[in-house]
């Protein structure tokens, strides 16, 4: 059910037209209340798609009744017709919802630089036909139909004492800080207050999408929503709560990770015994954008060296001949230097566990990246994506 799986939410995936494949293209997302509270983190790149630039803007009050989401189509770089694709995207959903076009989300995912009136025509059409279909069991087809490469849904339901969370998302590509190339919406029947769900939805995405560096590539259209409708009732205790919306968007992100394009490879690096946490975070973000470790990782290599040369190119704290490095537990360098063989370390297993330890302070963090692989490189020169 992902997203519908709270109280207060209905749900819709239908065929408008978008994907030549004839898939499900458009989905919709209705908060039926009684709160429409709505928090939202965007990609950080400075070329913004249309969806973005009116979201950006729709969110500062803190209302969302609705979020219509498209693959099939980015509407990024399209001019002022794209914009206005948009626009008359969030209306056509608030005429039929009888809500403000202000408090409509609009999110889409697909092809940069394509848009004409064909794909406005069906998105508005395919608009109007979901929220015709709306349900409280369309979670599952709206997960649907924000797929882009995906090569399967990604969906999470937490349960508590009488609330719940629930969520879906879509990305395999791209997938890099700055959000990673994803759509992501998530829904809950507790009581918040905007500025707890905007704090709660910061909190949770620096930990675990942020942290998502799959490929080294930024998106334009990256988008993590927070909907949440009071329907349970239950105001719950703040850090619970937290936590809860922490491992919800920690399992959304590891199953992004798990579906990247062309990896054989899901790599957890992490940092310990740093002097700070963004120290733990720049290191391992040096070795997951180091294709040559990557490579290496691809053809089963335990090639501990080149995870030494990328954090040595970060201005993080330590001394690189008192660095020890473990992978898949096995400790392949000490202090700078050779350990066990390398003939101990099995690579062959789809996990990687990569730690490094820097030996200066108590601060961790962990990245989760991928492999650098030949289907990879043929996925993303194959086709436009």
């Amino acid at each position: 059910m992902s997203v519908t799986a709270p109280q207060g939410f209905e749900a819709a995936g239908v065929v408008a037209g978008l994907k030549s494949t004839g898939k499900p293209d458009l989905a919709v997302v209705v908060n039926r209340g009684p709160l429409k509270v709505g928090a939202a983190v965007f990609t950080s790149n400075r070329a913004k798609a249309n969806p973005i630039i009116w979201s950006q803007q729709a969110i500062q009050d803190g209302v969302v009744e609705a979020i219509v989401l498209n693959s099939g189509g980015a509407n990024c770089f399209t001019g002022s017709f794209g914009f206005q694709t948009t626009h008359q995207t969030a209306e056509k959903a608030a005429e039929l919802l009888g809500v403000s076009a202000g408090d409509i989300q609009v999110c889409s995912t697909g092809l940069i630089g394509v848009g004409d009136e064909t794909f406005r025509a069906n998105v508005l059409s395919g608009t109007e036909k979901a929220i015709a279909a709306l349900g409280s069991d369309g979670g599952a087809d709206a997960s649907l139909a924000i797929m882009t490469t995906d090569s399967r849904p990604k969906r999470v339901v937490l349960e508590r004492d009488g609330w719940v969370i629930g969520g879906m998302a879509k990305g395999a590509g791209m997938l890099a800080p700055g959000l990673a190339t994803m759509l992501v919406v998530i829904t809950t029947d507790v009581v918040l207050t905007p500025q707890q769900a905007d704090e709660h939805l910061r909190r949770a995405t620096r930990t675990s999408f942020d942290r998502l560096d799959s490929d080294g590539c930024m998106s334009t259209n990256d988008q993590v929503t927070l909907l949440a409708s009071g329907a349970s009732g239950i105001t719950p205790d703040a850090d619970a709560f937290g936590d809860a919306l922490a491992a919800v968007c920690l399992d959304l992100a590891e199953q992004l990770q798990s579906d990247a394009e062309g990896a054989s490879h899901d790599i957890s690096i992490q940092v310990v015994h740093a002097a700070s946490e963004e120290d733990a975070v720049e290191v391992g973000r040096s070795v997951a954008r180091n294709n040559l470790f990557k490579a290496a990782i691809f053809g089963n290599d335990p090639n501990w060296g080149r995870v030494l040369a990328a954090i040595g190119t970060t201005d993080a704290a330590f001394d690189p001949y008192d660095v020890d490095v473990w992978m898949n537990g096995v400790r392949v360098c000490t202090q700078g230097g050779p350990d066990r063989p390398r003939e101990e370390v099995d690579l062959t297993p789809r996990a990687t566990d990569l730690v490094i330890d820097l030996r200066v302070g108590e601060a961790e963090a962990t990245i989760l990246t991928n492999d650098l692989t030949h289907d990879y490189v043929h996925e993303n020169s194959a086709y436009a994506s």
